[in-house]
Order: structure tokens, then C-alpha cells, then sequence
């Protein structure tokens, strides 16, 4: 039987997050200093994982926060399919209240059920889901990989646990995130189970040290 764990961690922080500006699948940004001290942290706790590969979205966050796993050798492969959804002409903005109350509004209408419906010059949830099929189908299909990593973004973690866990879309919410939280899933084979809900164990070293600063 083809059983899996999987890891799935969220990429670290970039400035972008920090400011509050939207990034989505259309800007590329890299880590911050900050973000690269969660990543380290989180390399140092899961170092001794036996991942038979590592994937990532495209983008250059997803591929730094794993950079110490691919440094020290770990198989790597890049799939489109994992990039963030598409926030379209927001991207790149920094919110305005009016940018603020759209955003809101669209959450409000995928939790109603209105998961068709686009961000203006981006991606529906179910688009995401379309386009995130064929990536699944991939890491799932690869029999010899027991134990993976998959660095992701915010808003397609949510998709992604939704479609794995067989939730309703308009649920997604209900998976909480934050920049290097790692969720940890079982697959028999036919279903899966959460064993971590985003976890930041990892973090907390770093956050007292953060505290100590302050």
C-alpha cells in the first residue's frame, strides 16, 4: 500500500508579509532576516527527518525556506501547481481600507460557498484546486517516497488541506497558519489524518530570544 507522511510547512516571513502588502502567486519576494532565522530553526528541528524528497512551489520563498534541506542534499523539485493563489491586481499593494473591505468581502463569499468566484484579475479557490490536481497526483503516485516535505504559501495550504482532508472549500478558513508552521499528515493510502495542526514548536527558542530583545 502506498502510505505517506507528509510534511507541509509554510514558507518564513518576508518584508512583505511584515508591511501587509498582498503577494500571491504574482510576486516573487524572498525571505527577511527574520525569515530566515524560522527557517534555520526549523531545519534544526527536523534535520534528522529521512525525506526522500522535498518539494516547493516556483516561488523564491518557498525554495529559500528549504534551502538547508537542499544544501545538505535532499532531493528537490519545484511544482507550479504549490505556487499561492493568484490575488491578481492586488499584488504587490500595499491594503488600503478599501483594498481591506474587497478582500474581506471575497473571504465572506468563499465561506458562504462562493468558491467559484475570482479575486478581480486572479484566481478562484477552485482554480487553485484545478490547477493543484496534477501536483498531488505526482507526489502521491511516487511509491518510493515515504516521508515528504512540501514548502507552501498561506492561502493554498488552506486549499490543499481542504481538497487532501475532503472538506468543503468554504471551510478553509478553519486551517490556521503563520510563516514556518508545519502541519504533519498520515496517508493510508486511501485518506489522510492530521497528526500536527499548525505546529511552531519549532519557533519557540526564537520567539523567546525575539522576547528577550523587545
Amino acid at each position: 500500500m502506498n502510505t505517506k507522511k507528509i510534511y507541509i510547512v509554510r514558507h518564513g516571513q518576508t518584508d512583505f508579509n511584515l508591511r501587509g502588502i498582498v503577494q500571491g502567486s504574482g510576486v516573487d519576494s524572498s525571505l527577511n532576516d527574520f525569515g530566515r532565522a524560522q527557517t534555520k530553526a526549523f531545519f534544526e528541528a527536523y534535520r534528522n527527518v529521512p525525506f526522500d524528497k522535498v518539494y516547493t512551489s516556483v516561488l523564491k520563498r518557498t525554495i529559500e525556506s528549504v534551502q538547508h534541506f537542499i544544501d545538505g542534499g535532499f532531493a528537490h523539485e519545484q511544482l507550479v501547481g504549490l505556487n499561492e493563489i493568484s490575488w491578481g491586481k492586488k499584488e504587490g499593494q500595499t491594503i488600503t481600507p478599501e483594498e481591506d473591505a474587497y478582500y474581506h468581502h471575497m473571504l465572506a463569499e468563499w465561506r458562504k460557498g462562493e468558491t467559484h468566484l475570482r479575486i478581480e484579475g486572479g484566481e478562484s479557490p477552485e482554480d487553485v484546486i484545478k490547477r493543484m490536481q496534477p501536483a498531488v497526483e505526482k507526489i502521491l503516485s511516487k511509491t518510493e517516497e515515504k516521508t515528504v516535505l512540501i514548502c507552501m504559501h498561506g492561502r493554498a495550504i488552506r486549499i490543499l488541506l481542504c481538497y487532501l482532508l475532503n472538506y468543503p472549500l468554504r471551510s478553509m478558513d478553519m486551517f490556521e497558519h503563520e510563516n514556518a508552521c508545519l502541519y504533519v499528515l498520515n496517508y493510508s493510502g486511501s485518506m489522510f489524518s492530521v497528526e500536527r495542526y499548525n505546529d511552531t514548536t519549532h519557533l519557540k527558542e526564537l520567539q523567546k530570544q525575539l522576547a528577550k530583545v523587545a
